[in-house]
């Protein structure tokens, strides 16, 4: 069945109520067991409650690789702490993807990430969500990871841009400019064996490298003159090299400061802060702002 457009959502313990209108285009992976089960008429597929959202999309692209959708809109059970949309005006933009094009959804700022070490959770205390939750580490860095399974080179970008929530739409085409078994590989080494893990390491990892990945022209950042002349994106997104960059030390979450804008019309720019020698360390996510019990698949 060829489909023209489908909704992929990564479920643990999220009310759904606003996808049963849409429940035809949904396919829901629901990882929060019978207690946490959506209720009729949304249909889900049941998975260990392993790798948060990245597993998911990557379960959904490797058993689906063959008959993917036109357009698939990847999402979590809760969105509305980063896109302030309707899901038909998401998917009207959706729809109006290109091949090799990855489509982001405000208010939530793309943001930077270049800690190829690791990511140094305790100087970010707006993270503490996540440094305080049991967490399954990685040997490898994410440098190393990035090298071997995402761009399969020696070459690294100095930064990437990533949507924080991994909220994003992209085309079959483009999903398909790497091979199954390119996919197969990456399940396999960030999400199952010693990864699997209701929140590993890399978890967080390829929530940052999901943009890079189908669309590096646009998301590798490879120095520092490196970025685009314009403050923004087609889709009302900080461009190219312009990607916000949490504060270290930082106690509040401000990547979310554009909430309540009118998202379908030209967004007024913030003050991206751009690489520099005297420009505190890079960061990457949102972690202030959640409020779900467990979401260990949730952001």
């Amino acid at each position: 069945m060829d489909l023209e457009y489908e909704i992929v959502v990564a479920h643990y313990n999220e009310d759904l109520t606003w996808l049963k209108q849409h429940a035809a285009e949904c396919c829901i992976y629901s990882k929060g067991g019978e207690k946490n089960a959506p209720e009729l008429p949304l249909a889900f597929t049941p998975l260990p409650n392993i790798g948060r959202e990245g597993h998911t999309f990557l379960y959904h692209i490797v058993n689906h690789y063959e008959d993917l959708a036109q357009v698939t809109l990847f999402v979590q059970g809760r969105i509305d702490d980063h896109v302030d949309m309707t899901l038909a005006k998401m998917k009207a933009k959706a729809l109006t993807t290109v091949p090799g094009q990855v489509t982001t959804y405000p208010f939530r700022e793309l943001e930077l990430f270049e800690h190829w070490e690791g990511i140094p959770w305790e100087k970010y205390p707006c993270w503490k969500r996540w440094s305080s939750m049991a967490t399954q580490k990685m040997q490898e860095t994410p440098l190393e990871l990035f090298q071997k399974y995402i761009s399969e080179s020696d070459q690294v970008p100095v930064a990437v841009g990533f949507a924080p929530g991994a909220i994003f739409a992209v085309r079959k085409e483009t999903i398909q400019r790497h091979s199954k078994g390119y996919y197969e590989r990456l399940l396999q080494k960030m999400f199952l064996g010693e990864m699997a893990h209701a929140n590993p390491e890399t978890g967080h990892y390829m929530e940052r490298f999901w943009l890079a990945m189908f669309n590096p022209a646009e998301y590798m950042q490879w120095n520092d003159s490196d970025l685009s002349d314009m403050e923004r994106n087609k889709d009302g997104q900080l461009a190219k090299g312009r990607w916000y960059r949490t504060p270290m030390g930082s106690a509040v979450d401000l990547g979310a400061m554009r909430r309540g804008e009118e998202v379908d019309s030209p967004m007024s720019p913030i003050s991206p802060v751009t690489r520099s020698a005297s420009t505190p360390d890079s960061s990457e996510t949102e972690l202030s702002m959640i409020t779900d019990e467990e979401g260990v698949d949730q952001k």
